[in-house]
């Protein structure tokens, strides 16, 4: 992570890192490379630390929002050049795509999944994406503002573009390079979670 927030340093002077309750030594690690923190008090998930990190920065006033994983599988550089596409006024939202960019060191087994997560997007909520499950996104704070994440853990992304979708947001995709290591590896959702997600969409859809 410390590495992830040096290059992040670089491009962007406000940076919050969401602390998931971790027994490992992220919150020092953020401090001591001047970003802000915040803890919450049991493991919630990546959708909760999302939906928190969100409400906070536009608690701060901030005019757009960048997310980003911890893990070291995007590049700095892309996130500033897709906040850039945004600063031209004609989109709400920027999604990072490793399908129109590269990808270095994705198993086989995973994109045959998010091959599979990407038809059942476009089926369901009409997007004519080509990427899925990309952490890598800008959103204005408009957009931002009414998005209201109910899904703690992975299927949080399913659920963004649900939300792009209903709400008719202006998006578009920016080819990005995401890179697979064996610790991103050892830190993201295993191909057996895309079960789990299912599970939790379904579940979603049946609660509306």
């Amino acid at each position: 992570m410390a590495a992830t927030l040096d290059g992040l340093r670089q491009h962007f002077d406000r940076i919050v890192v969401i602390d998931d309750c971790s027994r490992d030594e992220t919150a020092a690690i953020a401090r001591a490379r001047g970003a802000h923190v915040l803890r919450h008090p049991v493991n919630l998930g990546q959708g909760a630390s999302l939906q928190t990190g969100i409400e906070y920065v536009l608690a701060q006033g901030a005019g757009s929002i960048v997310t980003f994983d911890a893990d070291g599988q995007h590049d700095p550089a892309d996130a500033a050049a897709m906040l850039g596409h945004l600063a031209l006024g004609e989109f709400d939202v920027v999604l990072a795509s490793r399908n129109l960019g590269r990808t270095e060191g994705m198993p086989r087994v995973r994109a045959a999944m998010l091959r599979l997560a990407v038809a059942y997007t476009r089926w369901s909520t009409g997007l004519r994406v080509s990427d899925t499950h990309n952490g890598l996104r800008v959103f204005s704070r408009a957009a931002a503002s009414k998005l209201h994440l109910r899904q703690n853990r992975m299927a949080h992304a399913s659920e963004i573009l649900d939300y792009i979708a209903r709400s008719k947001l202006r998006y578009v995709e920016y080819g990005c390079t995401l890179r697979y290591t064996q610790y991103s590896r050892s830190k993201g959702q295993s191909s057996m979670a895309a079960f789990r997600i299912l599970f939790d969409i379904a579940v979603r859809k049946f609660q509306r």
